[in-house]
């Protein structure tokens, strides 16, 4: 798929100096939108404007450990009443997420207004942005992010204090303002099967998918007044994701082409048939558990064209599918 990526920055001259940046993103089609740089939003709470918005699905980023020009690390946004919650945080994700924040208007997807995150697995691809997420901004966050993740959250939250640790000291013991001193630390949880947060009408559930020798590994069902969806994350052909995923509105599962892992070496075949979902493995889970669409992501093509796994699909299955790119959104209708 070829794709044209252009950039042009704009700007505008007032009481003071106001700069804003036209993005032109060619996929096939064409659209522009307009995003400010480099401007501090802060937030006391959810405006009334979003608390009554319909329940949203960002994709933030759509790709894989390969370097992709144009998708960042696996990361999914659900944005409900005013709240960003992200599932995986691969790299670019936040970046990604500070241009959804303009482009669809979603002020709770400004990276330090993100409350929380919720991480399948401690893959690399998965979690390269948390310290982008936990610490832009940190000073100017009301309340540090919450994270849940398998076993080994805690170190990774423990190397991150690190990292910080003279970023913090700096701040809060020089001249500059900060808000909230402890604004930089990961509020973490240790994710165990069954429900991580339940909010209102909001409920999100983690439970086991098999990602080899990975584990655990897990997959997430999302619940609120309007949606219903399931995050496969990363996992072979899982019939737990299937129960799961019975008739909801979407499901968004990883993939791997047949035809592009059939290219590969044999070694890497057999890698990936025991950690992803191939094209057709995936046709007959969604076949089985009928969603009311499949929302493909985190897909590996191997030099595949990227439609070539769409169409894998759509010969074995006859339900509604679609290809997501980053930026993409969805929701129930």
């Amino acid at each position: 798929m070829k794709r044209i990526l252009q950039n042009s920055c704009i700007s505008l001259l007032a009481a003071s100096l106001v700069v804003s940046c036209r993005v032109r993103i060619q996929t096939g089609s064409e659209f522009e939108f307009i995003i400010p740089s480099a401007q501090v939003e802060t937030r006391e709470a959810p405006s009334r404007t979003e608390i009554v918005a319909p329940t949203q699905v960002v994709m933030l980023g759509t790709g894989t450990p390969i370097p992709d020009a144009f998708r960042a690390g696996s990361s999914i946004a659900v944005v409900h009443k005013g709240e960003s919650y992200l599932f995986d945080v691969g790299s670019g994700a936040i970046r990604q997420a500070t241009i959804a924040r303009y482009k669809h208007d979603i002020p709770s997807l400004y990276p330090s207004q993100i409350c929380c995150v919720f991480l399948s697995h401690l893959h690399i691809d998965h979690t390269m942005d948390l310290s982008e997420l936990a610490h832009t901004l940190w000073w100017r966050r009301q309340v540090g992010l919450r994270a849940w993740g398998p076993i080994g959250i805690d170190r990774i939250v423990n190397g991150l204090d690190e990292i910080i640790a003279a970023d913090a000291e700096f701040r809060i013991n020089g001249i500059q303002p900060v808000a909230n001193p402890e604004g930089f630390r990961i509020e973490h949880q240790t994710i165990e099967p069954g429900i991580l947060l339940q909010q209102g009408d909001l409920s999100i559930e983690a439970f086991i998918v098999n990602h080899g020798d990975i584990d655990p590994a897990y997959g997430f069902k999302v619940t609120t007044d309007d949606l219903s969806l399931v995050i496969s994350g990363d996992t072979t052909y899982s019939e737990v994701i299937a129960e799961k995923a019975q008739g909801v509105d979407l499901l968004f599962h990883e993939v791997i082409s047949r035809q592009g892992l059939e290219q590969n070496s044999p070694g890497f075949q057999r890698y990936h048939n025991s950690v992803h979902t191939t094209s057709d493995e995936l046709a007959r889970l969604a076949t089985i558990a009928q969603p009311k669409k499949l929302v493909l992501y985190h897909g590996l093509f191997y030099g595949t064209e990227e439609s070539t796994v769409l169409n894998e699909i759509q010969a074995l299955y006859d339900g509604e599918v679609v290809l997501a790119n980053d930026l993409d959104v969805f929701t129930a209708n």
